[in-house]
């Protein structure tokens, strides 16, 4: 007789919040309710295209028999139109490495598991995007969350960091352009936490991967830039910025000073070996991405800007819902005032088709609630959506 097969209790904790409330969101639509969706942040599912030269130069690698294993790392063609973009866009000097990997979510894995043995941790960004909480659970690590200050604009909590670090933590992660929040760092807060990792020995690991999609002139600043001593690794690829999530495309610098990072190197690249390589055809949008035609990302930007003004102007007359702007990305974390915002999610679906994210599968203060918004969906989805919103809301704070 055979017993049921038991997962690894590695498991336990892993939940992603943005997918798991699209199986609630099929059950919904069945039911034949118009649904309105701001939940999914993959930019093909608006009005968001892949720019055509980019589809292009895959299609020519596909025809020009570049279908074998690629190597570990990348092409060399990817590697170094990552490398002139980040030393002259980007202004990261002392690049140690670049891998090109299965998507910006691969790099962060490798360069995580590279670095931290069970029990270690590594000071996470909460609220912040869900992969760093499932990786911390697959490696066996400890759960060290830092807060993001919302009456400040959603910015990192430099106190709290400082109280956060201890004898196990061994890096720093920031998400600049944050998601969920869509905050932006300004140069001199990114200068404090460089002198922190300073301090205590720490690597950066700045996930960069909405780093085009600046709103109101903000200045974006590549925290490895700001010292090229201190190891940072910076993550960024094609899903976002190119209007490429299915690409499955990223990639990852490592840069500081070499003798800091020599033996951190070769084990990003023993476990780059062992996993063979990242797309080979696909590699050969990345140099066209970077240095050809940018002329989508104006049009990309002016939709964002406008639809994130539009909404701003919708949650201004809902009372119990505030939202700091967001300054890039793709999303806003609206605060809501009541008790469980997983409830108010799942009602609000249920009730009205419009599917958003509860605040807690991004993590939050305690006692703060909050859902997570994408603004790429047009105007009319958004308006009918926040009308919804604020009716549902007016209802559900009289029965909770």
């Amino acid at each position: 007789m055979i017993n049921p097969i038991i997962p690894a209790f590695r498991t336990d904790n892993i939940h992603y919040a943005i997918r798991d409330i699209i199986m609630l969101a099929q059950g919904v639509a069945k039911t034949g309710i118009e649904m309105h969706y701001l939940n999914i942040g993959d930019p093909n599912v608006y009005d968001f295209d892949t720019p055509k030269h980019l589809i292009d130069s895959v299609v020519d690698a596909l025809h020009n028999r570049k279908n074998g294993y690629a190597p570990s790392s990348g092409t060399p063609e990817a590697i170094e139109a990552v490398r002139k973009d980040a030393e002259e866009r980007k202004g990261i000097k002392n690049i140690q490495d670049i891998c090109i990997t299965t998507g910006a979510a691969e790099a962060i894995e490798i360069c995580l598991s590279a670095l931290l043995n069970r029990g270690e941790n590594f000071l996470m960004p909460t609220p912040g995007y869900p992969l760093y909480n499932a990786i911390e659970s697959k490696l066996e690590l400890e759960a060290n969350p830092y807060y993001l200050d919302e009456s400040n604009g959603w910015l990192p909590d430099i106190e709290d960091i400082k109280s956060k670090i201890n004898d196990k933590t061994r890096a720093i992660v920031l998400i600049n352009p944050n998601n969920p929040t869509g905050a932006v760092y300004p140069r001199e807060l990114l200068e404090q936490i460089v002198e922190i990792a300073r301090e205590h020995g720490l690597i950066i690991f700045s996930d960069e991967i909405y780093d085009k999609l600046i709103f109101d002139d903000t200045e974006m600043v590549s925290i490895a830039s700001i010292d090229p001593d201190i190891p940072c690794v910076t993550f960024s690829g094609m899903s976002k910025n190119y209007m490429a999530p299915g690409f499955r495309l990223g990639w990852g610098i490592i840069s500081g000073k070499s003798s800091l990072l020599n033996e951190y190197v070769e084990a990003v690249n023993k476990m780059l070996r062992s996993r063979v390589s990242a797309n080979h055809p696909l590699q050969y949008c990345i140099k066209p991405a970077l240095q050809g035609d940018q002329s989508h990302l104006e049009e990309s930007i002016n939709k964002l800007v406008s639809r994130r003004n539009l909404m701003m102007d919708k949650v201004s007359n809902i009372d119990g819902i505030d939202l700091v702007a967001p300054q890039g990305a793709f999303y806003a974390f609206p605060s809501i005032d009541v008790e469980n915002d997983f409830h108010f999610c799942e009602e609000l679906l249920k009730a009205t088709g419009v599917v958003v994210v509860p605040g807690t599968g991004f993590g939050q203060k305690p006692g703060s609630s909050h859902f997570r918004i994408v603004i790429c969906p047009t105007e009319d989805t958004i308006d009918k959506a926040f009308t919804l919103i604020g009716e549902f809301y007016k209802q559900y704070k009289k029965y909770n």
